[in-house]
């Protein structure tokens, strides 16, 4: 993630300010992938017609554990590359730790974690 260079403070969306100090110094620092679910919302009917045949699917936003303010969006799946439905919306709990995986497309996917 971006961090501010001067104050340290991680920031999501990269800018070119800081919002903490107004510094124009950055840096990237790579953080583990790990965090839990913040919110989450499982879409009935699918809100893209490209994504019909995987609803229902759920939509999740994650807070960072080594960078708390930052939340990302992205999808809990069974496995890396698996479908948007692989985990049942019974599965999915605010607070549920999550581990980030990549399938080659642009957003990242989530994974429970196992205890």
């Amino acid at each position: 993630v971006q961090a501010c260079a001067d104050c340290g403070e991680p920031r999501f969306p990269p800018r070119p300010c800081c919002p903490h100090c107004q510094s124009f110094a950055s840096e990237w620092r790579e953080v583990a992938g790990h965090g839990r679910i913040w919110s989450y919302v499982v879409p009935h009917p699918p809100l893209l017609p490209d994504y019909a045949d995987q609803a229902p699917y759920n939509v999740i936003v994650v807070e960072l554990t080594d960078a708390p303010r930052i939340r990302l969006v992205g999808n809990l799946v069974a496995e890396a590359g698996a479908r948007l439905d692989s985990v049942p919306a019974g599965r999915l709990r605010i607070g549920a730790k999550v581990q980030v995986v990549f399938s080659g497309e642009g957003l990242p996917q989530w994974v429970l974690e196992r205890p």
